[in-house]
């Protein structure tokens, strides 16, 4: 009798531990144990990320602690890749498969915030992780290093990399480091982004192209004798005004934003020089373009009638994901093997007042696991230079929740969750995703063929060309 009992509470008992963890292999168990090992050391890493916040081609420290602490568990560094100071490349094992997986760690400007749930920052006008990529980086190199103890084991064979790839929010570092090789010999890519949900992502994103126009024309006193300057804000006001009204006559799929960054300094002088940022994004490379083209003469029409010199200068350009379901899949099925992430009672209270403070509906967090989606021809959203590396080799991408649904993405709410055990909870929960993925890669040879196959169907006879100007990437730019 009592052992019937016992028998009915373990029974009742399975559900709580979680039926899909019964049916870990030793491997999974394995890698889970390795996370574990490192997850102390990960926060500290993702925190100190936080803390620092350095943008685009200027992530110094941020760098370091990760490339130290791929060192510093036996992988073999190689710094300086595509020309870029902060761009690196972890790599353990020898022989196939090559599987790499990707980590950012750029902040954003003006993004400063504490770990609380109201607008509060920590230096006023300061930078921070806005999009998540102090957990980015390291829940990728948590992942990496878990598959290469397996390597190191003898359990497993073939090459781990990590691909530490700055500037991706603004400049697009990856666009260089291709042309340097860093992808050369991958067979499969991995990668993953914070966000309000998890699930297995399939979906592509958007193209863009960026660019600087410029417009130079003759100071003047603006009272005294206006009639002997030729206004480079003019030309930039005539320019926007061109941009506002074609904004009618472009399909929907298409967005045009522009940063003025220099109208004049002073109002009584006639500036002779203005400065603005220009980006046009469309769901495809090839109908982006032509909208560009058109953008790039306008230009030269605002010229003309302001009576100025102008002058455009390619910034960098980037590629749509090019999405990869067999990819999707293996992922979409490890994450139903790890199920949701659970969250305390103060957890979700704190994203209830971040949905509070930002005119959400109060509705906490949103981790729980949804079948795999349809992939959608306009997705509408962002764009990434994973994109580009999307068509160079097959790329498998997930989002894993680190801020409550509905969070504002690229604000001060995303930060103040990032630096918190929000942020932290959902990175070590990107960490086993990633690297069950990456396991069963090496595992599986025909998951890697079908991968390799769909890819090859998808992109047809396509080759691949950076969109970057000649010469070497903007380092210092900012």
């Amino acid at each position: 009798m009592k052992k019937t009992l016992y028998g009915v509470v373990l029974l009742l008992l399975i559900p709580i531990i979680g039926l899909a963890q019964a049916k870990l292999t030793k491997n999974k168990q394995a890698l889970l144990a390795s996370i574990a090992k490192h997850e102390p050391k990960l926060i500290e890493i993702s925190d100190a990320i936080w803390a620092n916040a350095e943008v685009a081609f200027e992530e110094q420290k941020s760098y370091k602690l990760l490339a130290d602490y791929a060192r510093e568990n036996g992988f073999t560094v190689t710094e300086n890749i595509g020309g870029i100071p902060t761009a690196f490349t972890a790599t353990y094992g020898s022989g196939s498969p090559v599987i790499s997986i990707l980590g950012e760690f750029d902040a954003l400007p003006g993004l400063s915030q504490k770990t609380v749930p109201t607008k509060d920052p920590l230096e006023e006008g300061g930078a921070g992780h806005g999009c998540g990529h102090n957990l980015f980086g390291t829940a990728s190199l948590g992942a990496a290093i878990a598959v290469k103890e397996l390597i190191a084991a003898g359990k497993i064979k073939g090459t781990v990399k990590f691909i530490g790839t700055p500037a991706e929010e603004k400049f697009f570092g990856k666009l260089w480091m291709i042309e340097a090789g860093a992808w050369d010999g991958v067979d499969v890519n991995v990668s993953w982004h914070p966000g309000a949900n998890t699930e297995a992502d399939v979906q592509t994103t958007l193209a863009l192209v960026d660019f600087k126009v410029e417009f130079f024309g003759q100071a003047a006193h603006a009272s005294a004798d206006p009639w002997n300057g030729r206004s480079a804000s003019d030309a930039l006001e005539l320019y926007t005004t061109g941009i506002n009204y074609y904004r009618e006559h472009i399909q929907p799929t298409v967005r045009i934003h522009y940063h003025i960054q220099d109208g004049g300094q002073v109002v009584n002088v006639v500036p002779d020089y203005s400065r603005l940022w220009v980006r046009v994004r469309n769901t495809t490379t090839e109908g982006m373009l032509p909208v560009y083209e058109q953008v790039k003469k306008m230009a030269e029409g605002a010229a003309i009638m302001a009576n100025v010199d102008y002058k455009i200068s390619l910034i960098s350009g980037i590629r749509e994901v090019l999405v990869n379901r067999a990819g999707g899949q293996i992922m979409q099925d490890n994450l139903e093997l790890l199920g949701p992430i659970e969250y305390t009672g103060e957890e979700e209270a704190f994203g209830k007042k971040i949905q509070e403070a930002t005119g959400k509906p109060l509705v906490g967090m949103d981790s729980k696991i949804s079948p795999l989606r349809e992939t959608l021809e306009h997705p509408g959203g962002g764009s990434t230079d994973v994109g580009d590396v999307s068509w160079v080799v097959p790329n498998i991408n997930l989002s894993v929740t680190v801020a409550p649904k509905d969070t504002p993405w690229h604000s001060w709410a995303v930060v103040a969750c990032g630096g918190m055990s929000i942020g932290h909870k959902g990175m070590i929960h990107a960490t086993k995703a990633l690297s069950f993925t990456m396991l069963d890669l090496f595992e599986d040879s025909k998951k890697v063929e079908a991968i390799k196959a769909e890819f090859k169907n998808r992109k047809g006879n396509f080759q691949y060309k950076a969109l970057i100007p000649d010469g070497p990437p903007p380092v210092g730019a900012n």
